[in-house]
């Protein structure tokens, strides 16, 4: 379904349009026209740099994030060194180029609002 922009569209996530699993996690994705939120559910030894970047064929995620933090804690490795970490109720904008990882013992997971594209950016 590609809605209109006038149109009103509501889906759930727990009803995902696709589900795509990777070592230490899944992600659940919503089709919305133009834009796709993806909620992602990693365990605590997840990391991109390990986990998905076999997938893509990078070594540090190029997508752009905005992100809401469900539960759990994230850090942020930017390209030039800027770290930052986020946590349950944080809204994150994160540019390309970045790794990233669970910090702590408990699962993460967060809503990727931002992704104008299939997932890990395919």
């Amino acid at each position: 379904m590609t809605p209109e922009s006038h149109e009103l569209v509501v889906k759930h996530l727990d009803d995902p349009d696709d589900t795509t699993s990777f070592d230490n996690g899944t992600l659940e994705i919503v089709s919305l026209g133009d834009v796709t939120v993806k909620r992602a559910t990693v365990d605590p030894e997840w990391r991109w740099s390990e986990d998905v970047a076999p997938l893509m064929g990078t070594d540090r995620c190029e997508s752009h994030h905005t992100l809401y933090i469900v539960s759990g804690r994230l850090r942020i490795e930017l390209n030039d060194g800027t770290e930052e970490e986020g946590g349950a109720g944080d809204v994150m904008v994160i540019p390309p180029g970045h790794d990233s990882w669970v910090v702590g013992d408990n699962p993460l997971v967060y809503v990727d609002f931002s992704c104008l594209s299939p997932p890990f950016g395919e």
